[in-house]
């Protein structure tokens, strides 16, 4: 509990009362990474007693950092990026920053207007999602030389810093599970595709290797929803009345995958019996749905843990302006899939 204090608490009495000098204590604030960790906790203890309050406005007026770092993404509403946010805000908070999120609702001129926003607020540096932003966004980061760091999708020759995976390849294995697994009467469930480049890897991979086998999905074997359970009942709804019924269906997210499995269950169909799913995200949770969702494992806390830790990097100075990391993905084989 903070001590009640007529004075005004300054600096000099948070050195005091943790015993080191103002120089580390302001070094603690502004670059938190230089500071071990057990002296970090002393000074953030020394603050709670005191009930400091940094001046944050004079200190970035005066080009000193605001320990913040900006997070866009597209959506909170639901879990799709909640393991992402969390381990980025692990990974960063152990270094001293806080994390400021907002969501822009697939809308990139929206996203443009946060960004903004936010380096309007002197953030120390900007996280987006995937590698579809527009080039107001682009320029904006790359005229003010702010650090950034594009999650998600992995590209080799991304503008920005980028950590993530690559999405086609995602497409691919869960395609070619379902293609290993007999099935040819194939019909694909995806979200809209422009202005996601997440969604549109993962179609443009799981078409083609459909297609180099003789599989060729067309008219109303391709449904489309916003990530939405509501909505993805309804999209697929006409699927799975078709007189000729698929005997799989590939989804290109995991929430996709599951409004399908409900409304399926709903018409009465057995699931793995009577339609095969795959979804792709292996999100928490789809392990757990009855059955067990088959999905391809996209690497969500290692993703938002690596690039938490390559953005204090960049802003510390010690990384190049340019990373990009290619975190693995794999195919788990559950019980929504099966062999005909």
């Amino acid at each position: 509990m903070a001590e009640k204090n007529h004075n005004k608490v300054d600096i000099f009495d948070v050195a005091r009362r943790s015993g080191v000098s103002i120089s580390t204590v302001s070094r603690s604030f502004n670059h938190p990474e230089q500071v071990k960790p057990a002296t970090r906790k002393k000074i953030d203890r020394a603050v709670r007693d005191l009930g400091y309050i940094r001046n944050r406005a004079a200190q970035t007026m005066h080009g000193i950092r605001s320990g913040t770092i900006g997070l866009v993404v597209p959506t909170i509403d639901h879990t799709i990026f909640a393991e992402l946010i969390h381990s980025f805000s692990q990974s960063v908070e152990e270094q001293g920053f806080l994390i400021l999120v907002a969501s822009h609702g697939y809308d990139l001129e929206k996203e443009y207007a946060v960004v903004r926003k936010f380096l309007e607020h002197r953030v120390d540096g900007v996280a987006l999602i995937g590698q579809d932003h527009s080039e107001a966004t682009y320029q904006l980061l790359e005229s003010n030389g702010t650090p950034a760091v594009s999650m998600w999708n992995y590209d080799p020759a991304s503008r920005l810093s980028c950590v993530g995976s690559d999405n086609a390849l995602a497409g691919q294995l869960a395609a070619q599970c379902l293609l290993d697994h007999g099935h040819r009467d194939i019909a694909m469930l995806f979200p809209p595709r422009s202005d996601n480049d997440r969604a549109r890897g993962r179609y443009d991979g799981a078409m083609r290797t459909l297609q180099a086998a003789g599989v060729h999905p067309e008219g109303d074997m391709l449904a489309e929803s916003l990530y939405s359970l509501r909505e993805a009942r309804e999209a697929i709804a006409g699927v799975l009345r078709r007189p000729s019924r698929p005997t799989a269906l590939l989804c290109g997210n995991d929430v996709l995958a599951a409004g399908a499995l409900w409304q399926a269950q709903d018409e009465g169909l057995r699931v793995p019996d009577d339609l095969s799913i795959v979804g792709i995200g292996d999100f928490k949770g789809s392990g757990e749905m009855s059955p067990a969702l088959t999905t391809v494992h996209l690497p969500a806390r290692e993703i938002g843990f690596l690039s938490g830790q390559q953005m204090v990097a960049i802003i510390a100075g010690s990384a190049s302006q340019t990373i990009r990391i290619d975190c693995a993905i794999r195919l788990n084989v559950r019980q929504t899939c099966r062999r005909i």
